[in-house]
């Protein structure tokens, strides 16, 4: 049977989350991302990318190529908010579906022609995401996934393109060899340096050459520039690990930010748990010194979504890997080995007020976000750009809590 595999793309996903929450947004270059000199631009507007800015570029360059952008923070809270609205929606209309990315997804419709029209199936779909969501997102169709998530790039914005079988390698030879997924900056420099650009010109070359000069993966660049890719669609799972990244703005050495950091990052991921009904059994911290080198050390712990048990778990790990005393560009924590489940009081070290407090902090949480309530060793100048820090109070500072468990 042919095969037919839709790829969907979101349209600068980000930004178009922050233009539905403010419309004054629209038509104007906004930039969402690391507002200081040492952020990164998470997503760029189309406005924006005729200056030269893309997505990965450090914010100080995308300031001084477009001085005249808006700058947006960004909050991950509504960005997970709006992917999974979309996701539900694909979910319920397609036969098998991958979600590659928060803003990306494949879905298997080979078979459907006979009944529906697969290209007629797909736009109605992408229709339906747009009056949904009130998201713009474009879509590709071709027999495999390269085809097609090629063929989306060259749709956007908010657009469809169909590659019609057989014609994939005439669809592919005039653009860029960097359009090939798989094909990074390091790869494009050293084809460059061959002389090549195009599609075409790999097309042209023997398989053996280009395994030659970069390996096993030289293989699969030529078979994805002649347009073959029996790349299976990987059915959608949950997600088995959150995270949370904080680079300081300047580099720093003091263990009290650093640790007010940490627990504002613990915290925030613990509610998210509770908030899933999940449970981790895996704590990651990792650090990253000024020179870039970048540690990390992980510990397995019994399933567990409460703060009490994952901060102190995150700042045991900090004390055994902050060895070196140099000066600290960026913190992260990492909770995975995730699975279904709610906590569950263990006699021997809490009490079912315990169980009460959590359950009410997280209603206050889910009211008024999740930075609205927090411990006392989870604020401070740390503790800055960690969560969501939505003011609910009319102005007023968030409810601070110190607890400490017998």
């Amino acid at each position: 049977m042919k095969r037919t595999i839709l790829h969907l793309d979101l349209d600068t996903f980000f930004v178009s989350c922050e233009r539905l929450l403010d419309s004054k947004l629209n038509n104007k270059p906004v930039i969402v991302g690391g507002t200081g000199d040492r952020g990164v631009v998470s997503a760029a507007s189309y406005e924006t990318r005729a200056y030269g800015v893309h997505s990965g570029m450090p914010a100080k360059m995308a300031r001084q190529l477009c001085p005249h952008a808006i700058f947006i923070k960004g909050n991950a809270g509504t960005y997970t908010k709006y992917s999974k609205l979309v996701t539900e929606i694909l979910q319920s209309d397609v036969p098998v579906l991958e979600k590659a990315s928060v803003d990306e997804f494949y879905a298997d419709l080979s078979g459907m022609d006979k009944f529906f029209g697969c290209y007629k199936y797909a736009t109605e779909l992408r229709q339906r995401v747009i009056r949904e969501s009130g998201l713009p997102i474009s879509f590709g169709l071709s027999e495999n996934k390269t085809v097609s998530k090629v063929a989306t790039n060259e749709a956007k914005p908010n657009n469809q393109l169909k590659i019609e079988t057989g014609t994939e390698k005439q669809f592919l030879a005039p653009l860029s060899i960097k359009k090939i997924p798989m094909v990074g900056e390091k790869t494009f420099r050293a084809f460059c340096n061959m002389g090549i650009k195009t599609v075409h010109t790999v097309q042209q070359m023997p398989v053996e050459m280009m395994t030659s000069v970069f390996g096993k993966n030289g293989r699969v660049i030529w078979q994805r520039s002649n347009g073959i890719d029996n790349t299976p669609i990987v059915e959608y799972h949950e997600r088995k690990s959150i995270s949370s990244e904080r680079t300081y703005g300047r580099d720093t050495i003091d263990v009290t930010k650093i640790k007010t950091t940490l627990a504002a990052m613990a915290e925030d991921l613990a509610f998210q748990l509770r908030r899933g009904g999940k449970l981790a059994s895996v704590v990651t911290v990792k650090i990253r010194y000024s020179d870039f080198q970048t540690y990390s050390k992980q510990i397995k712990i019994p399933y567990t979504s409460a703060d009490h048990h994952l901060i102190p778990t995150v700042q045991e790990l900090f004390n055994k890997l902050y060895d070196r005393r140099v000066l600290i560009r960026l913190v992260g924590v990492r909770f995975s080995g995730i699975t279904s489940g709610t906590y569950q009081i263990n006699l021997f070290d809490d009490e079912k007020r315990t169980v009460s407090l959590y359950s009410a902090m997280d209603k206050i949480r889910l009211r008024y976000g999740s930075r609205s309530v927090v411990r006392a060793s989870a604020l401070g100048e740390g503790a800055r750009s960690v969560g969501n820090f939505t003011n609910p109070f009319n102005g007023e500072p968030p409810i601070v809590l110190a607890h400490r468990t017998q």
